[in-house]
């Protein structure tokens, strides 16, 4: 959220209380092995992932980008002991990780960037990782076209933007049928989309 500190827990509720359904952020392990939410390597005191669902609960959407070894089960495990349904719940990081990911619980679901070679190649790539038993892919707003997104979903996929800072990326993504943004302005997305609860 751009108007309170980045993985802060103001940051967090403040963007639920905004309206949206979904919160992103990367998560890391500290050196107890706990799942804490940091853009960088966690350093200081970052808000560990069990206090994100004591002080938001757990009804809405939750992506996480997987940073390190480990991450993943420590994740899963946090999310289930708070009662979080691990279907709201979104892995995102390599494509070769997405079985290990898979073997640890059926209902979480996994995300991947999407490179701008895989993109404009034919459907190839899409099916291996539909096969592969990932639920989306991830791009830039402005590489999404509507025939990409077509075949992403002609392939079971789901279609995210990522980096759609203002109104006119957040509109031109819409146009493109992409199904999910990543953006830091919960304000704009809730003025823009209506909030989506």
């Amino acid at each position: 959220m751009a108007d309170a500190p980045e993985n802060s827990l103001q940051a967090f509720t403040g963007a639920l209380a905004a309206g949206v359904c979904g919160l992103e952020s990367d998560v890391w392990l500290d050196a107890d092995g706990v799942p804490v939410l940091s853009h960088g390597p966690p350093s200081g005191q970052p808000v560990r992932l069990g206090e994100l669902f004591a002080a938001c609960g757990t009804t809405f959407d939750l992506s996480l980008d997987l940073k390190g070894p480990g991450t993943a089960g420590a994740t899963i495990e946090t999310a289930r002991a708070a009662g979080f349904d691990l279907h709201r719940l979104w892995l995102c990081g390599p494509r070769g990780s997405s079985a290990v990911w898979r073997s640890l619980d059926p209902q979480v679901r996994l995300v991947t960037d999407l490179g701008w070679r895989e993109a404009v190649a034919p459907s190839a790539p899409l099916r291996r990782y539909a096969d592969a038993g990932l639920d989306a892919v991830n791009l830039r707003h402005g590489r999404w076209t509507p025939g990409l997104v077509r075949r992403v979903h002609d392939h079971g996929l789901l279609a995210f933007a990522w980096d759609v800072q203002h109104t006119w990326t957040l509109r031109w993504s819409v146009r493109r049928g992409v199904d999910a943004v990543y953006c830091d302005h919960p304000r704009l997305l809730v003025t823009v989309l209506g909030a989506k609860r």
